[in-house]
């Protein structure tokens, strides 16, 4: 990536001095930043992160995750996003205004095991997170191969502006919905599935290299080739 600059950092390390935009995992004390997190520093215009070698998934709001439904009561479902923290989400938001836990059964709309995805509209750590599916993309996700990563290597998946993403979707054929707690949704043809899954796993052990891009590119294009061949 152009106009980047990394290098491994563990907390307390000087990542560097200047006018910068403090992202993510990094202390800014005057003009000087510093990391929190083991990991790679990333040094840019848009301003100075960490991306971290391993952590779980900490919520925060905005942030659209994958889940599962895994109990429920009259008011409202519960899901595992993949964090020390179950998410809910209040049966009045899907069901509407008009919501009577008499009458409305909630299982009509996600059932225990139901796949969904969710944007976090609240959290504190006082509370779980609540969620909801309300907007484009966002409900049950009714079908795809379910892969799970480190939530601290999505950011690398995605890439700058969705770079990676769109690579990866547009050689295997494939479309991933990416949650940010890790859990990634691939719908797509057998053998592009297999691919997307090795470009996904090289990205996920190598997050940290500076030369990832060009080593999925190359993955990417043998996997093409090799498609055709056959």
């Amino acid at each position: 990536m152009a106009g980047v600059k990394r290098k491994y950092v563990v907390p307390g390390d000087l990542i560097c001095e200047g006018n910068y935009t403090s992202l993510a995992n990094v202390m800014k004390i005057g003009n000087r930043f510093y990391s929190t997190r083991i990991g790679m520093a990333e040094i840019s215009r848009e301003g100075v992160r960490v991306i971290p070698l391993s952590g779980i998934y900490i919520p925060r709001v905005d942030d659209i995750v994958i889940g599962k439904i895994i109990d429920y009561s009259a008011f409202a479902w519960e899901v595992d996003i993949n964090s020390c923290f179950s998410a809910y989400l209040p049966a009045q938001s899907v069901f509407g205004k008009n919501f009577s836990p008499a009458k409305d059964s909630l299982t009509k709309k996600f059932d225990i095991g139901d796949l969904i995805a969710g944007k976090i509209i609240a959290f504190d750590r006082t509370r779980d997170p609540l969620l909801s599916v309300s907007g484009p993309g966002l409900g049950k996700i009714p079908k795809g191969e379910i892969i799970k990563i480190a939530p601290s290597k999505i950011p690398r998946l995605i890439g700058k502006k969705g770079s990676m993403v769109k690579a990866i979707e547009n050689a295997t054929k494939c479309k991933l919905n990416i949650g940010q707690n890790g859990l990634i949704i691939a719908i797509g043809p057998p053998d592009g599935l297999l691919l997307a899954i090795k470009a996904i796993r090289l990205i996920e052990e190598e997050a940290h290299i500076a030369d990832l891009t060009k080593k999925v590119q190359k993955l990417l294009e043998e996997g093409d080739k090799f498609e055709k061949v056959d």
